[in-house]
């Protein structure tokens, strides 16, 4: 790969923080003038459990090559975070448990 200019290196940068800006505050700044759809204010209202449910799922059911997913070990801390969670509602507490959950199961089994 052949260098680049500093000033073309600077350039993306500064083009990629402009985008990164507008498309993040974009909406507070100008909600008010574009004023959405009521049905698309109801699907946006499922946007973060769905988004959560995209990043997490994946992480916990591995998918091996060629198969369906595979239970790991990561499946059940996630269920032990779970289960303290629902028995303690406290977030901090889930984290705790579920990396302590994962460290433990990992020495057993791995």
């Amino acid at each position: 790969m052949e260098n680049v200019p500093a000033s073309y290196a600077y350039g993306v940068i500064a083009v990629l923080v402009l985008c990164s800006l507008v498309s993040r505050s974009g909406y507070m700044l100008f909600g008010d003038r574009l004023p959405l759809p009521d049905t698309v204010r109801q699907a946006l209202r499922y946007a973060p459990a769905a988004a959560l449910t995209a990043i997490i799922v994946p992480e916990l059911l591995p998918w091996a090559q060629g198969q369906g997913p595979v239970l790991d070990v990561r499946l059940f801390a996630g269920l032990a975070g779970i289960a303290i969670f629902l028995w303690t509602r406290n977030t901090v507490y889930m984290i705790l448990g579920g990396m302590v959950a994962l460290w433990g199961l990992r020495a057993l089994f791995l």
